[in-house]
C-alpha cells in the first residue's frame, strides 16, 4: 500500500454517475418497461440475463422457497436466524409514535406516522450474492409496519440452477414471500411503474451495479429510493498499539468487495504504517478474491501519516467514510470528536464484518462522503409523516392578525382573505351561517 503524507493525499473521490451511453441505455429500458410492461421485461431478461421466461414464470413459487432450504447448510439457517433476531431487536428501538399536543386555546397540533404501503427490495446477483442485505433491507421495513414487501433478483444468481438458494432462504426467514426473478434496470423500472405481473411500489431499496443505480436515479420522484450507493469504503485510524494483522485483514475485508472499493489507514506512526503495508501484501496473496482486492488496494488504497490521533480524526471527518474503525487505546475518549462516519467500530474486537452480518445495526450505509449529511438505512426510511393541525375559533381569532400580515407581505392576498372572511364572519355574528 502507498504510504502518503496528508499533503500528498487526495481526500476528494470522484463520484461515478455512469457514462452518457449507460445513462441513455437506462433511460431507454425504463421507457420501454413503462410502455410495454411484461413484454419488455421478458425481452430484457432474455437479452441481459440469458434467461428466457414466460410471464407466469417471473414469480418465485412457494415450492421453490421451500426447496431452497434443502440446498443450504443447517448452519447457514442458524446463522441467518441469529442475524435476523439481532437486526430486528436493534431496529425495534428506532420506532416512532404518532403524537398530538392540545393547547389551552383549543388548538391541536400533531404528527401522524404511517408506514409506506409497498416497498421493493433489489438483491444483486453479480460478483457476489448477499443474503445479509436481504435482512438489512427487509427487517427495518417490517418493523416500520410496511404490509407489502416485494423482492426482485436476477434469474440466475445461483448459476444454471436459478435464483441463489441462500438468497431465497434469507428472504423466507425475513418473511418475504413475493419474489420475482428479474434484475437490472428493467427490474427497477418494473417496481417503479408496475407491469401486468408486478404491482408498483412506493419505495425501492437495495444495492446493485451501475445500471441499477442509474435506474434508481431515473425513477426517483415516481417512487422514493434509499440512495445512489457508491463503492464500499473503510477507513481505519490506528495507533502503534494496534495489531497490524487485524488492521490489514479489515482493510482487505472491504477491498475484496469491488475493484473501486476504498481502504484507507490513518496513523501517526510510520513504523506501524510499514508493518501494516507488509501485512496487507502477505494476506492479499492468500485471499481468494485477491485480483479484486488487489486492484482496490492499488488504485484506491493508501496509508496516511498524520501528526496525532486528533489530526487523524480531522481527516476522518473530511473523508466521512462509510465504515470507520477506531483502533486506538481508550477509543471512547476520542468518540466525541468523530462527526462524520456512517458506522463507527470501536476497539480491536469490533471488526467491520461484525456490523456487516450480526451485530444488529444496518450495514446499508452512506458512501462517497455522504455520511456528512445522511445516515444508515433505518426504520425512518419506511415511514411517512403527516402534520395534523386543528384550530378552534378562539385560536384562529388570536392568530389571524399575524397570519394575514405575513401573507400580505408575500403578496398572497388570497391567503389573507381566507383568514379575513372567517374573522369577519365570527366577529360580525355570521359564523353560524358558515360551514
Amino acid at each position: 500500500m502507498k504510504i502518503l503524507s496528508s499533503a500528498e493525499f487526495k481526500l476528494e473521490r470522484e463520484v461515478e454517475y455512469g457514462s452518457p451511453q449507460q445513462n441513455e441505455a437506462v433511460k431507454e429500458i425504463v421507457q420501454q418497461i413503462k410502455k410495454e410492461g411484461d413484454a419488455a421485461l421478458l425481452r430484457f431478461t432474455e437479452q441481459f440475463d440469458g434467461t428466457r421466461l414466460e410471464a407466469d414464470q417471473l414469480r418465485v413459487t412457494q415450492a421453490e422457497l421451500k426447496a431452497a432450504y434443502g440446498q443450504v447448510e443447517p448452519s447457514f439457517v442458524k446463522s441467518i436466524q441469529a442475524a435476523a433476531a439481532n437486526i430486528r431487536a436493534f431496529h425495534q428501538r428506532q420506532k416512532r409514535n404518532s403524537w398530538m399536543d392540545l393547547q389551552p386555546d383549543g388548538s391541536l397540533l400533531g404528527q401522524i406516522i404511517r408506514p409506506l404501503k409497498r416497498v421493493g427490495v433489489y438483491v444483486p446477483g453479480g460478483k457476489a450474492a448477499y443474503p445479509s442485505s436481504v435482512l438489512m433491507n427487509v427487517i427495518p421495513a417490517q418493523v416500520a409496519g410496511v404490509p407489502e414487501i416485494v423482492m426482485v433478483t436476477p434469474p440466475a444468481t445461483g448459476g444454471k440452477e436459478g435464483v441463489n438458494p441462500y438468497i431465497l432462504v434469507a428472504a423466507a426467514e425475513a418473511g418475504v414471500h413475493e419474489i420475482y426473478r428479474v434484475g437490472g434496470a428493467q427490474a427497477i423500472a418494473a417496481l417503479a411503474y408496475g407491469t401486468e405481473t408486478i404491482a408498483p411500489v412506493d419505495k425501492i431499496c437495495g444495492p446493485g451495479n451501475i445500471y441499477v443505480a442509474l435506474a434508481k436515479r431515473e425513477v426517483y420522484g415516481v417512487v422514493d429510493i434509499d440512495s445512489i450507493a457508491g463503492p464500499s469504503e473503510i477507513a481505519v485510524l490506528a495507533d502503534e498499539h494496534a495489531n497490524p494483522a487485524y488492521v490489514a485483514a479489515d482493510l482487505l475485508s472491504q477491498a475484496e468487495h469491488d475493484e473501486m472499493a476504498s481502504a484507507i489507514l490513518v496513523t501517526p506512526s510510520r513504523e506501524f504504517a510499514e508493518r501494516c503495508a507488509a501485512e496487507v501484501e502477505r494476506q492479499l496473496a492468500e485471499l481468494p478474491r485477491k485480483d479484486i482486492a488487489g486492484a482496490s488496494i492499488r488504485d484506491y488504497g493508501a496509508i496516511l501519516l498524520v501528526d496525532s490521533i486528533e489530526a487523524g480524526i480531522g481527516i476522518i471527518n473530511r473523508l466521512a467514510p462509510e465504515h470507520f474503525e477506531l483502533l486506538v487505546e481508550n477509543p471512547l475518549n476520542y468518540l466525541g470528536l468523530v462527526e462524520n462516519a456512517g458506522a463507527i467500530f470501536l476497539g480491536p474486537y469490533s471488526s467491520e464484518p461484525v456490523g456487516d452480518y450480526l451485530a444488529g445495526p444496518n450495514h446499508i450505509i452512506p458512501t462517497n462522503g455522504t455520511a456528512r449529511f445522511s445516515s444508515p438505512v433505518d426504520v425512518d426510511d419506511f415511514i411517512k409523516k403527516s402534520s395534523l393541525i386543528y384550530y378552534s375559533k378562539e385560536a384562529l381569532l388570536g392568530a389571524a392578525g399575524d397570519i394575514m400580515e405575513l401573507a400580505r407581505k408575500e403578496g398572497l392576498e388570497g391567503h389573507a382573505r381566507a383568514i379575513e372572511i372567517r374573522v369577519k364572519a365570527e366577529t360580525e355574528g355570521e359564523g353560524d351561517q358558515l360551514c
